[in-house]
């Protein structure tokens, strides 16, 4: 019976790939012709040659800088939003906050980094500060679900033995929930600068600042040579920042 049910379904993936040939009209036949294996090699052959002068490595380093300080200050706004909104949608608060601070977390969380950068860009003009905010929005509804989940399965105890001996709630759950929970917010939010930095990097296609920016407008003029130059700043952007997220983690969060 399963291998029956195996076959039906290798064999409806078959159709459904034969299909979408079909439907979206693609001749492997032309796309393996002469005329464009040359195009194709000689748009590689451009993009293999990238522009190592130093006006533009001058540029590129500007908008790297840019790059990290939009993903940096992003998911640094992101945390403490985060952070502010996760007390309320843990129920710290009532079920009625509970409720109102989940719609908002999902609400920002919905909305991908894209659409916001777009958004952001018609009211703040084009930069890093559309990108910037366009980070924070979209991160701090992320942020903020991951916190309300550790804070809701951080035990309670510590915090109302501070609060039995007279503190306020703002000093228990500073010294009493906030220590055990400190590494699970740090390793999230290491991470989620990971995912900020690569998004950083795209937002510039709608205006928001960036290499992002500069590698839509070189793509844009079919300059190939400094496209190829700024794809090898955001590789080596990533390296290192996966890198010292990594080397972070390894003397935060574990210690």
């Amino acid at each position: 019976m399963n291998r029956l049910i195996n076959l039906t379904l290798l064999l409806c993936i078959g159709v459904a790939v034969v299909a979408s040939f079909s439907y979206l009209g693609i001749d492997l036949g032309a796309l393996g012709g002469s005329d464009n294996i040359k195009q194709m090699g000689a748009y590689a052959q451009r993009f293999l040659n990238p522009d190592l002068s130093p006006a533009h490595l001058q540029a590129i380093g500007h908008g790297a800088l840019e790059t990290l300080a939009m993903s940096a200050l992003g998911t640094l706004l992101a945390a403490v939003f985060g952070l502010i909104l996760a007390l309320p949608a843990a129920g710290r608060f009532g079920w009625p906050f509970k409720s109102v601070s989940r719609l908002v977390l999902n609400a920002l969380r919905a909305i991908p980094e894209l659409v916001w950068a777009a958004l952001m860009v018609l009211a703040a003009g084009l930069g890093p500060n559309a990108g910037t905010l366009a980070l924070a929005l979209h991160t701090t509804g992320v942020l903020g679900r991951l916190f309300a989940e550790a804070l809701e399965n951080t035990p309670p105890q510590p915090a109302e033995a501070i609060r039995l001996q007279g503190s306020n709630a703002v000093w228990a759950f500073c010294y009493g929930t906030l220590p055990n929970l400190l590494p699970q917010l740090l390793a999230y939010i290491l991470y989620r600068w990971e995912n900020n930095i690569r998004m950083a990097s795209v937002l510039g296609f709608v205006g928001a600042g960036g290499l992002g920016q500069m590698l839509y407008v070189s793509l844009s003029l079919f300059q190939e040579a400094q496209a190829s130059t700024v794809i090898l700043a955001m590789l080596l952007l990533v390296l290192a920042v996966d890198s010292l997220s990594s080397w972070s983690r390894q003397r935060w969060v574990k210690a």
